[in-house]
């Protein structure tokens, strides 16, 4: 919710820097999947988890580290930039980490045996959905840069910019 927050805070073209509430509420969730993550990892070193549900810890490891690097990225960026859109350098390795954190999170949940955990599921099948949509759209504009970008440069204020 964060992302779509920030992505319309161009729609209005609000002056733009690292430290607004709608980067804090991005990284919050950023932090969550990250302290996750470390707990997965000492459930991991500890032996705890096993089997299928290993892979999944693994694969949601992978997605937070991947979105604490583009979030210092973000950070540099902004510093050095001020103002990005929606294609930057940073933020498609975010989107990336996102996807692969909430597959993670899906696999995990499919993979135990307890009727909660099964009820949560379709949420986590959402969550992936809604995340690769946004990684496929932000690729996309990569692809059909000039066509779209006119159209996305004009909602968004400089939502094209490519760092």
């Amino acid at each position: 919710m964060g992302g779509i927050w920030d992505a319309s805070s161009h729609a209005i073209r609000a002056p733009e820097q690292f430290w607004s509430i709608q980067h804090i509420a991005v990284y919050f969730g950023v932090s969550t999947v990250a302290s996750s993550s470390i707990l997965g990892f000492l459930m991991l070193h500890k032996k705890i988890i096993t089997g299928k549900s290993k892979t999944a810890i693994k694969i949601i490891i992978l997605g937070s580290i991947l979105q604490i690097a583009a979030g210092y990225g973000d950070s540099v960026s902004h510093d050095l930039f001020g103002i990005d859109g929606l294609i930057s350098w940073s933020h498609q390795p975010l989107e990336l980490g996102l996807v692969l954190s909430s597959i993670g999170g899906y696999l995990l949940l499919s993979h135990r045996k307890n009727d909660f955990f099964k009820k949560l599921i379709p949420v986590s099948i959402f969550t992936v959905i809604m995340s690769s949509c946004w990684l496929a759209f932000s690729l996309s504009l990569l692809v059909s840069a000039i066509p779209v970008c006119t159209l996305v440069y004009e909602i968004f204020s400089s939502g094209c910019a490519v760092l």
